[in-house]
């Protein structure tokens, strides 16, 4: 059913402005003076750990070195030749448990380095230029497709081409990007920033976009494998989870990836639907980013359920106390059984759980959030499976740098088995893979 044709759920509840105020920046960009004595603070260090905290391996002390001696286009370069989306991943990395957790800063103070601004300054100083930093290399003759363009497949397409091989980059919706287009919060990636650093990472060439094509429906791997000399599949989990509980087909329920999808896609904020009294049930990122735009679009009750404790959230703590201090309630150890109304919902049944020596157990006692929108965001899931390939769980078997079951098949993001459902995580992976493809495509692997 159509959660935004339900009574409760409603669009433009706030005014224009306060529409621009709640959904600016979550962390404005550093000027050049701000950015020298945040870059001031660094200690350089040697041996750093937040080198190692860092899944791309930037090398965090020198591209800040970098800023502080006013080289702020060298600080990019040192970023982008380990992580081509080196910018989006500033806006939205969880660097409070990476880098700057592992800061030695935050281990003497309680107040490190703010890595991921500064990684964003030397970026976006580069990009403002309109310089590509990176050339391709001479044509290989080779052709690699790349399923995918969200985080792990740019990282592996952009690889392939600055390595001279010819890649066709497939998307099944209607703009690349990924989750950082349509799955991650307004408020972390203002003013178009997605598909700014896409068209950005494209002038490199000798990468062609095709929108609109899904593997499964307009493709196959056999197809893909007959027309190219390798495979990359980074296409992320295009299923969700059943919520399992009664009513949850009701009007008024639905996913919060879709969700927060339509609201990154809509010109006009003051157009997209929110509800009065708004449920999330979940406890990782979408179900944060969820709450928080819920709330900031007006809803008057936010409350977001999580089945387990605190401890447990797939969130980090920086994004719980966001949550929170945008005027969402977190409630833990709480499971949902039912969707209450007639034909759409007015709330939800939830049941206590706690955590015992076989794992989390219902207590029997429940408890109702009354609830015109329900917004599930209880994990995803990959909708069909390539023809051939392993499986680990409900992901594709990989080994290594990303290798499949099919020795011209690799996969990364949040599609392949193993590493963190992370932005940083699948451009790593894909850049790993665009390694090893290159490897096996020139006879070195």
């Amino acid at each position: 059913m159509d959660a935004t044709a339900t009574p409760g759920i409603e669009a433009g509840r706030l005014s224009p402005e306060d529409y621009a105020k709640n959904f600016s920046d979550l962390h404005p960009a550093y000027d050049a003076h701000e950015a020298q004595v945040a870059a001031d603070r660094c200690y350089f260090c040697h041996d750093a750990p937040c080198i190692t905290a860092c899944p791309t391996d930037i090398d965090i002390p020198l591209f800040i070195r970098q800023i502080a001696t006013g080289a702020e286009l060298a600080a990019a370069d040192t970023i982008l030749s380990q992580n081509i989306l080196g910018g989006m991943c500033a806006r939205v990395c969880p660097t409070e448990t990476l880098c700057e957790e592992a800061c030695v800063r935050e281990a003497a103070e309680g107040k490190p380095v703010e890595i991921g601004r500064l990684q964003r300054h030397a970026t976006d100083t580069l990009m403002a230029t309109g310089r590509h930093p990176f050339t391709r290399a001479a044509a290989t003759g080779k052709t690699v497709a790349v399923v995918g363009a969200g985080p792990a497949g740019l990282a592996c397409a952009h690889r392939l081409a600055m390595h001279g091989h010819d890649v066709t980059l497939y998307d099944a919706r209607p703009k690349g990007g990924g989750l950082n287009e349509y799955g991650i919060a307004s408020y972390k990636t203002v003013d178009g920033f997605a598909q700014a650093e896409l068209d950005w990472l494209l002038e490199i060439g000798g990468i062609t976009l095709k929108t609109g094509t899904a593997l499964g429906s307009d493709l196959t791997l056999d197809g893909l494998l007959g027309e190219h000399d390798a495979v990359f599949l980074g296409m992320g989990l295009g299923g969700v989870n059943a919520l399992r509980a009664e009513g949850e087909g009701k009007a008024g329920v639905e996913d919060a990836v879709d969700f927060i999808a339509r609201l990154r896609q809509a010109d006009d904020l003051a157009t997209v639907p929110v509800g009065k009294r708004v449920v999330v049930i979940g406890g990782g990122m979408t179900a944060v980013d969820a709450a928080v735009q819920a709330k900031l679009l007006g809803a008057q009750d936010v409350a977001m359920v999580y089945r387990r404790g605190r401890d447990a959230m797939g969130a980090s703590r920086f994004e719980q106390d966001l949550a929170a201090s945008k005027g969402v309630r977190i409630v833990f150890n709480a499971q949902p059984v039912k969707v209450e109304g007639n034909g759409a919902a007015t709330g939800v049944v939830f049941e206590r759980t706690a955590s015992g020596p076989d794992g989390l157990v219902a207590t029997g006692e429940t408890f109702v959030i009354e609830a015109d929108q329900v917004l599930k965001a209880i994990g995803q899931r990959l909708d069909g499976t390539p023809d051939g390939l392993t499986l680990a769980g409900n992901k594709i078997a990989v080994d290594g740098p990303g290798r499949t079951s099919h020795d011209r098949v690799w996969a990364g993001g949040d599609c392949a088995a193993g590493g963190e459902d992370l932005t940083v995580t699948a451009v790593a992976e894909g850049r790993d893979a665009a390694e090893d493809i290159h490897a096996k495509l020139m006879g070195k692997g």
